[in-house]
């Protein structure tokens, strides 16, 4: 079984997560600009067996696309494109991002990061993402629950 990775996507810079190989938990893992993102991509997926990359989904309240999506759409469309290249069978989720960086930034205060370091605008990217990934694997363990009562 290959891992699953998560990426949260943004403007600047790109943050990634991955899961141990059981897939039990999710991990920061890395947090590159955005003209970098698929060469780490390449890079990674060329070292470690990655089942599933889930990427963030930027909607508002209201549940309709925010304006990140103008941003975050043409990378997926290129992710969709180049993934069977670099790490055929690899499949693409998406999963809501809504409120990801806000946790991430209340996370940090939590476990006493001083102020200094939560200005670290790289260290909430792959923290974002390593929310977006354990709300992956939390519906997945919804869905399979609901699939074996059955």
């Amino acid at each position: 079984m290959g891992r699953v990775m998560a990426i949260d996507y943004g403007q600047k810079r790109v943050g990634f997560a991955v899961t141990d190989e059981l897939r039990i938990c999710a991990h920061a893992l890395e947090t590159v600009p955005v003209a970098q993102a698929f060469d780490f991509l390449k890079d990674y997926l060329g070292k470690e067996k990655v089942d599933v990359v889930v990427v963030g989904e930027a909607k508002q309240l209201d549940n309709t696309p925010s304006e990140s999506c103008r941003y975050i759409e043409p990378f997926v469309n290129r992710l969709r494109k180049e993934l069977p290249k670099i790490s055929p069978g690899t499949d693409i989720a998406r999963i809501d991002e809504r409120f990801t960086s806000r946790i991430a930034f209340q996370t940090m205060i939590d476990i006493g990061l001083k102020k200094k370091d939560r200005r670290d605008k790289s260290l909430v990217d792959k923290m974002s993402a390593a929310i977006i990934l354990q709300s992956y694997l939390e519906q997945q363990d919804m869905i399979n629950l609901r699939n074996s009562e059955q």
